[in-house]
């Protein structure tokens, strides 16, 4: 995304929405991103100048037809997606996370959120909205302090590689750590397999603090 700003389409059957998405997408003061296309079709959408947008925001309820079984197809082909949406219940949030949504933000949310979300999910960073912390509050997995560490230098936006290179070990052994704290979740019942929904648990687990969430900074460069 260096030197240009995030690209996104919108998919949303009402204008006055889709007016009010851009405004705020325009008047951010960083100019981090640009709306390329919209309309109230998923497939017009994607045929359009929008369906190479670094970042889908798709409304669940377009015309008369809820489309949550669009999220699992979009995010399959290796598409961003944030779910914008006033179908905010903790089921509809759970579901459009487990089925691969980078995020989601409820329409009932302050609009600050939007922008920073759609940039954090074109950077592959975490976003967590109130609305999806609100949604993951239940029993928490223990995790040892590797799986730990390993889950906060990813967190932090960096590579699993550079994960292991920054803990001394292998990239399996990496991957082994977040993976088991998966299953973790899983176990209880409460899945989170994006990044995004990951971190929501942990954070709300009080397992990782929001203030420990800081942008990555290479040894090199140090």
């Amino acid at each position: 995304m260096t030197g240009r700003p995030v690209t996104v389409g919108i998919i949303e059957d009402h204008p006055v929405v889709v007016d009010g998405v851009t405004t705020w997408i325009n008047a951010d003061p960083l100019q981090r991103a640009v709306v390329v296309g919209s309309g109230a079709d998923v497939d017009e959408v994607l045929a359009g100048p929008a369906g190479a947008a670094d970042v889908l925001l798709l409304d669940l309820h377009l015309g008369e037809t809820v489309v949550v079984d669009r999220v699992a197809e979009l995010c399959t082909a290796g598409r961003r997606v944030v779910v914008y949406s006033a179908m905010d219940d903790p089921d509809t949030i759970l579901a459009v996370l487990e089925a691969g949504a980078s995020a989601f933000l409820s329409k009932h949310e302050a609009g600050g959120h939007c922008v920073d979300t759609i940039v954090a999910v074109a950077t592959d960073r975490p976003y967590v909205t109130p609305s999806v912390a609100g949604a993951l509050l239940s029993e928490a997995p223990h995790l040892s302090a590797q799986e730990r560490t390993a889950l906060l230098l990813w967190f932090q936006s960096m590579s699993k590689a550079s994960v292991a290179r920054r803990m001394g070990l292998s990239e399996a052994t990496v991957r082994q750590y977040i993976d088991r704290a998966r299953v973790k979740y899983a176990k209880l019942g409460r899945p989170a397999p994006t990044k995004t929904a990951l971190l929501a648990r942990a954070i709300e687990d009080g397992l990782i603090r929001a203030d420990e969430i800081r942008e990555y900074r290479s040894h090199a460069a140090e």
